[in-house]
C-alpha cells in the first residue's frame, strides 16, 4: 500500500505528509470524524484517490484521500469501537465470562485510563444490556483481585490499567505514602481500610499507616481540628480493622474535644457523612451538656446537618426541648432558612403544633434576611416554590385572620418576584377564597383590638396554655401511635386523631389572634354619664314595664341569667355611649325591644391577676 501511495504523491494527488496518516487509517481500517462519528473503510480506490466510508447514516460515503488524512482519526480493530461494529455478539459473550477482559478492553482503546463514566458510556447499552450496576460491582471485584488495575474511591477519577502486575498492598500504600496533605491522605487511607481485607500483611500495613496518620494528627490539632478529628475516626476504624491494640500517647476524640472546640465550626469543617458520628464522638465527651451545644449550633448550620442535630436530640429524649426551641425561634423570626428548609422538608406528625402559618412567615422573613446579606443561594426559596403542597398544608387550619395578615405579608415581601408570588398567593386563595378580595385590591375592613376583663383574658391564657403544653402533644402522640398500627387507609384511629388536630389547629390559631387583639382592662375610672365598658345600668322595658339591670363588661364576658353582657353583643352596643334618660331600640332574635336608661354606675374594680412566677422574673 505505501508504494501505491508513494505513486499518488508523485502525480501530485497527494502530499507527503498524508502517506503516514493514510497508511494508519488503511491498517486500521476503522476512522471517526468529529462530526459524522465512528466509521467503517470499505474500499481504498487508488485510481480516483479516494475512500468509501460507512458513517452511521451515511453508508457508501465518498472522501478524497487528502480530506480523510486530514479529517480522520485512524481507529484500531482492537479498539472497543470497532469490535461493537463488528464483533457485538462476541463483545457481548465476553463481557458476561470476561469481566476484566472487557474493561480492559475499554482502557486500552483510550490510553490506558477512563473514568467509570466514560467505561459506561461504551458498554452501556450495546455490550451490557441487564443491570451495569450489579455487572461493574463484580468487575470491580475482580480488578482488585487482577494486579494491573488501579481503581479509585471518587467517581470522577479514572481506572487505570498499567502493564506491570501489583497487588492490593502496593498499590493502596504507594497512593498512601504519595498522597500530599492530611486531606489527600484520608482519601488514600479510606481506600486502605475498605481494602483491608486483601493486604497481604495487614497488621504491618495498618501500622504503618497509623503511625503516619498519628503524626499528622497532632500536626493538625490546633490549625485543623475537624480534619485532626476525621483522621482519629479513620486511625481507629483501621485498627479495629486490623485488631490492633491502642498505642499509648497518641491523641484521643477526648483530648481533641478537650480543647474547646466550637460543635457547629467543627461540624462545617467536616464531611456531612462524619456528622453523626461527630455528634456521637462530642456526646460522649460531654455527657451531661451535649444537648446545650446541639441546641446552640442547630440554627446555624446547613438543613441536612441541622436534621441530624434533630434526630440526636429526638433519639435521646430531648424532644421537648427541641420543639420548644423550633418554637421560639419560628415565633421570633430568628430561624435560620436552613433550619425552616429542614423542618420544611420533614414536616412530619411530631411538630404537628409548630407547622402552621407562623412557619410560613418566618420563612419569608429568613428569606429577606438571605436576601440583605446578599446570600446567593436560597435553597428555602426554590424550595417553597417547587412544593406545591407546602403553603397549604401550613395555612390549612388556621384562622381566616391569621391568614389574612400573612397574605398582606406576601404582597409587601421583597423576595419573590411578581410571577411566584402570585403562585403562592394562589395556593392561598385555593385553601381560603375568601381572601381573593383581598388580593385584588377590594376595599377590607380593618381589625381593631378589642376590651375584656383581666379574669376572661386569664381563662382564655389558660387555654391556650393547655392546648399547646397538653393537648396538642397528646394529640401528636396519638398520631403517632395510630400511624404504628399499619395501613393508614383503614386506620381509623389514625384519621380521627388527624381530624382533632385540624381542630385544636385551628382553635390554636384562633386564640393566638384573640390574644393579640384583646385589651386587658380592671374597668377603674369609667365614665357613668353615659353607658360605658364597665358600667351597671338599670333599664325599663317599656314594652312590658320591667325593670333589669345590665353589667356591661368585656367582649368575652357573658353570663345573661346574672345580667352579665359583653359591650360587643347587641344589648351591649344598643347601650353603650347613651346617657340616663335616653330610650334606646334594638333587635334580638327577631323580637324588638325598647329600652330607657334610668340609672348608670361604676362597676367594682377588677384587680389584675398576678403574674406567674417566670414570668416576673423575666
Amino acid at each position: 500500500m505505501r508504494a501505491e501511495l508513494d505513486k499518488l504523491k508523485e502525480a501530485g494527488k497527494i502530499d507527503s505528509k498524508h502517506i503516514e496518516p493514510l497508511l494508519a487509517l488503511v491498517q486500521g481500517g476503522y476512522c471517526s470524524h468529529k462530526s459524522w462519528g465512528f466509521g467503517r473503510i470499505t474500499t481504498v480506490d487508488t485510481v480516483f484517490c479516494q475512500f468509501t466510508i460507512d458513517f452511521p447514516g451515511k453508508p457508501g460515503h465518498k472522501m478524497d484521500l487528502s480530506f480523510a488524512a486530514d479529517s480522520l482519526k485512524s481507529i484500531p480493530a482492537e479498539h472497543i469501537l470497532a469490535k461493537k461494529r463488528d464483533g457485538l455478539p462476541g463483545l457481548r459473550q465476553m463481557a458476561a465470562r470476561d469481566h476484566v477482559g472487557v474493561i480492559k478492553l475499554v482502557l486500552n482503546s483510550y490510553g490506558g485510563k477512563a473514568t467509570l463514566d466514560q467505561i459506561q458510556k461504551e458498554l452501556v447499552p450495546e455490550v451490557i444490556t441487564e443491570d451495569w450496576k450489579k455487572w461493574l460491582e463484580v468487575a470491580k471485584r475482580e480488578m482488585k483481585k487482577d494486579g494491573h488495575f488501579i481503581v479509585p474511591l471518587k467517581k470522577t477519577e479514572p481506572v487505570i490499567y498499567q502493564a506491570q502486575e501489583s497487588t492490593v498492598q502496593q498499590r493502596v500504600m504507594v497512593k498512601f505514602k504519595a498522597a500530599k496533605g492530611l486531606k489527600a491522605r484520608l482519601t488514600e487511607a479510606a481506600d486502605l481500610l475498605k481494602n483491608v481485607d486483601d493486604l497481604d500483611n495487614k497488621a504491618a500495613v495498618v501500622t504503618e499507616a497509623i503511625a503516619t496518620l498519628n503524626a499528622e494528627i497532632t500536626s493538625h490539632q490546633r490549625t485543623q481540628p475537624a480534619l485532626a478529628l476525621e483522621a482519629v475516626f479513620l486511625r481507629d476504624d483501621l485498627r479495629q480493622a486490623a485488631g490492633l491494640t491502642v498505642i499509648e500517647g497518641e491523641l484521643t476524640e477526648s483530648a481533641l474535644w478537650d480543647q474547646g472546640l466550637k460543635l457547629g465550626q467543627l461540624l462545617d469543617g467536616m464531611p456531612s457523612a462524619k456528622h453523626r458520628r461527630s455528634l456521637d464522638s462530642f456526646k460522649t465527651v460531654t455527657p451531661t451538656l451535649w444537648y446545650e451545644a446541639v441546641i446552640g449550633t442547630i440554627n446555624n448550620v446547613s438543613a441536612k446537618l441541622a436534621g441530624e442535630c434533630a434526630t440526636m436530640l429526638m433519639q435521646n429524649g430531648k424532644l421537648d426541648l427541641l420543639r420548644e426551641t423550633l418554637a421560639r425561634l419560628i415565633s421570633q423570626h430568628q430561624a435560620s432558612s436552613e433550619l425552616l428548609l429542614w423542618l420544611a422538608k420533614e414536616r412530619s406528625d411530631t411538630f404537628a403544633d409548630i407547622l402552621g402559618p407562623e412557619v410560613f412567615r418566618a420563612m419569608v422573613s429568613a428569606i429577606e434576611r438571605d436576601t440583605f446579606n446578599e446570600k446567593k443561594s436560597n435553597k428555602l426559596r426554590d424550595f417553597i416554590l417547587a412544593d406545591l403542597e407546602l403553603l397549604p398544608e401550613l395555612i390549612a387550619s388556621a384562622d381566616i385572620e391569621v391568614v389574612k395578615d400573612l397574605t398582606r405579608a406576601l404582597q409587601l415581601s421583597s423576595s419573590f418576584d411578581d410571577m411566584d408570588r402570585r403562585s403562592l398567593l394562589a395556593r392561598i386563595v385555593k385553601v381560603f377564597p375568601a381572601v381573593k378580595e383581598l388580593i385584588t385590591g377590594e376595599a377590607v375592613k380593618q381589625d381593631h383590638g378589642f376590651i375584656v376583663s383581666w379574669s376572661s383574658l386569664e381563662r382564655r391564657r389558660a387555654e391556650y396554655d393547655d392546648l399547646c403544653k397538653k393537648r396538642i402533644p397528646a394529640n401528636s402522640k396519638d398520631i403517632a401511635l395510630a400511624r404504628s398500627y399499619g395501613d393508614l387507609r383503614e386506620n381509623h384511629e389514625y384519621k380521627a386523631s388527624k381530624e382533632m388536630q385540624k381542630v385544636l389547629m385551628r382553635r390554636k390559631s384562633e386564640l393566638e389572634i384573640q390574644l393579640n387583639r384583646a385589651r386587658g382592662t380592671d374597668f377603674a375610672d369609667v365614665r357613668t354619664d353615659v353607658v360605658s365598658i364597665g358600667t351597671k345600668v338599670v333599664v325599663l322595658d317599656l314594652i312590658n314595664k320591667k325593670s333589669v339591670t345590665f353589667n356591661i363588661c368585656g367582649a368575652w364576658d357573658s353570663d345573661p341569667d346574672n345580667g352579665i353582657i359583653a359591650y360587643l353583643s347587641p344589648i351591649g352596643q344598643a347601650l353603650l355611649n347613651h346617657p340616663v334618660g335616653a330610650e334606646v331600640e334594638f333587635e334580638l332574635h327577631n323580637a324588638k325591644h325598647k329600652f330607657r336608661i334610668d340609672a348608670i354606675s361604676a362597676l367594682p374594680p377588677a384587680p389584675k391577676p398576678a403574674e406567674p412566677a417566670e414570668a416576673a422574673a423575666n
